[in-house]
């Protein structure tokens, strides 16, 4: 298990340094795949999917409200056509909730709304990140954050946690691990700010801005981590799915990147920009 897990962990990653460092279609298609996955695995979790591999209608509009929404996102990027791509799919679920009556609970339309909000539209701002005014520097502070901190909290965790802070929740997770992941994805962040960051524009001294973001980013990770794990507890389920050996579903293993990706994305326009 340990082998599987990390040989997938590498390949995770290397797909997620290669998109990200092209950017453009390449990473747009990439989000776009694990959005319409993670969407399903949400809808399945959140019981408001078709029975099987069947989809109903409320998850036709909400995978075409993903498509449709990052083909807006990629051909255009203006807030204004996205912000109407999310009110689209919110009008699109009401209208199939309300022709399809009885056949749905209110429940499921709220449930496949918040879906398409949770996965798809919050992991759309890796690429939003990217894409953005030195973008190819800035998309790093994502992977620092999230995948940084689950690191750190792992080892500080395993050597010196004690104190359970969430037992219910998480009873692996400790206190000393939780400040271990946000000090070391800050430690991390700083010391990519002065390697690299600093030297490709050396009038600019970012460094402690980024070790900031990083940290509130990490933060947020661990948020993103908890909620996810809510989820699973609220509706009985160990994993969102099984497409990534070791790991189990796309939400499984992005579930902390899906609010640290917008965490950094406003905090880097409200503090570099």
């Amino acid at each position: 298990m340990f082998w599987t897990r990390l040989a997938s962990g590498v390949v995770l990653l290397i797909l997620a340094v290669g998109t990200m460092a092209l950017g453009g279609i390449p990473l747009a298609l990439t989000l776009w795949g694990i959005s319409m996955v993670a969407f399903r695995e949400m809808t399945k979790a959140l019981k408001c999917a078709g029975e099987g591999h069947g989809l109903n209608c409320l998850e036709w509009v909400g995978l075409g409200a993903v498509t449709a929404y990052y083909l807006a996102m990629y051909f255009s990027g203006d807030a204004a056509l996205l912000l109407m791509c999310i009110v689209g799919a919110c009008m699109g679920v009401m209208f199939a909730y309300v022709v399809t009556f009885p056949k749905h609970q209110a429940g499921e339309a709220v449930s496949a709304v918040f879906s398409f909000l949770y996965a798809p539209v919050l992991l759309s701002f890796v690429y939003l990140t990217r894409m953005c005014p030195q973008g190819l520097y800035l998309v790093w502070m994502i992977l620092i954050s999230s995948w940084g901190c689950d690191t750190f909290a792992y080892v500080v965790g395993k050597l010196i946690g004690k104190k359970k802070i969430f037992p219910v929740l998480s009873p692996k997770k400790s206190l000393e691990g939780c400040i271990g992941g946000v000090l070391g994805a800050a430690a991390l962040g700083y010391l990519y700010g002065v390697l690299f960051v600093e030297r490709a524009f050396p009038d600019q001294r970012t460094a402690w801005m980024i070790a900031l973001i990083c940290g509130a980013g990490a933060v947020m990770s661990m948020v993103g981590d908890l909620a996810a794990s809510a989820v699973k507890r609220n509706t009985g389920i160990k994993d969102y799915g099984k497409l990534i050996p070791g790991h189990g579903g796309i939400m499984d293993r992005f579930d902390s990147t899906v609010v640290t990706a917008p965490m950094t994305y406003f905090l880097a326009f409200l503090l570099l920009m």
